[in-house]
C-alpha cells in the first residue's frame, strides 16, 4: 500500500537542494503521494528557535560549510559554498512552485523546486527575482510568465500562508521536512530512515 508523503521545504535550502532528487527519487520507486508543502521558513524558524546563517556564531558557521562540502561530495552534486545570492528571499520561488502545482500538478512543481534548488547552489542565480524565475519556468517548458503572474494571487497566497501554518501545528523546524503519515523526519540526511518508513 502506497503512503503519502508532506514534504515541507524551502528552495533556497541547501539541504533541501542535496536531498531532493534523492527524496523524489525514492517517492516514485515506492509510489508514494508527496504533497509539496513551500513555506515562509523565516516565520517558522523564529517560533522554533531557528536564527539566520549570519547570527550563528563563528564555529557553527565554520561547521556548515564543512558539512555542505562532505555532503555535496558524497552524493556527487555539485555546490558552491559561497553563491553569489545567498541568503536569498525564497518566498517568491516558493509561491512560483505552488503556482505551478495548481497549473501544471505535481511532477512538474517538484521539477521547479529542483531547478530553483540548483539556480541558487549551482547557477548562482537570484530567485528573488521575478525575472529570473521566469526564465528558470520557461526554460522547463512552462509558461513562466503566466505562473510569475500569479504569484501573488489569492488561491497562491492562500495555499503558501497555509502551509506555513501547517508547519508550525506540525512542530517544523528546519527544512527539508518529512512527514509520513504523522511520522517526522528532518533533514536530508534522515533519508534512509525516510526510505525504511516508504518500505515497512
Amino acid at each position: 500500500m502506497s503512503k503519502t508523503v508532506e514534504y515541507f521545504f524551502a528552495p533556497q535550502s541547501p539541504y533541501a537542494y542535496l536531498g531532493h532528487d534523492r527524496f523524489i527519487s525514492m517517492a516514485k520507486k515506492s509510489h508514494a503521494t508527496v504533497i509539496i508543502k513551500p513555506f515562509d521558513v523565516v516565520k517558522v524558524f523564529s517560533l522554533s528557535g531557528g536564527v539566520p546563517v549570519a547570527q550563528r556564531p563563528l564555529q557553527r558557521q565554520a561547521y556548515r560549510l564543512v558539512e555542505l562540502q562532505r555532503w555535496s561530495s558524497y552524493l556527487q552534486k555539485p555546490l558552491v559554498l559561497h553563491p553569489a545570492f545567498f541568503p536569498v528571499n525564497g518566498d517568491p520561488g516558493s509561491k512560483l512552485i505552488i503556482a505551478t502545482q495548481q497549473a501544471y500538478g505535481t511532477e512538474q512543481a517538484l521539477t521547479l523546486a529542483g531547478a530553483l534548488g540548483k539556480a541558487v547552489w549551482v547557477e548562482e542565480k537570484n530567485i528573488a527575482d521575478l525575472t529570473t524565475l521566469e526564465e528558470i519556468a520557461t526554460n522547463l517548458q512552462l509558461d513562466g510568465a503566466k505562473l510569475v503572474a500569479a504569484i501573488e494571487s489569492e488561491a497562491v497566497l492562500k495555499l503558501f500562508n497555509q502551509h506555513t501554518e501547517e508547519a508550525i501545528a506540525a512542530q517544523v523546524f528546519g527544512v527539508p521536512w518529512y512527514r509520513i503519515e504523522g511520522e517526522d523526519f528532518w533533514g536530508q540526511d534522515r533519508l534512509d530512515f525516510v526510505e525504511r518508513a516508504l518500505h515497512p
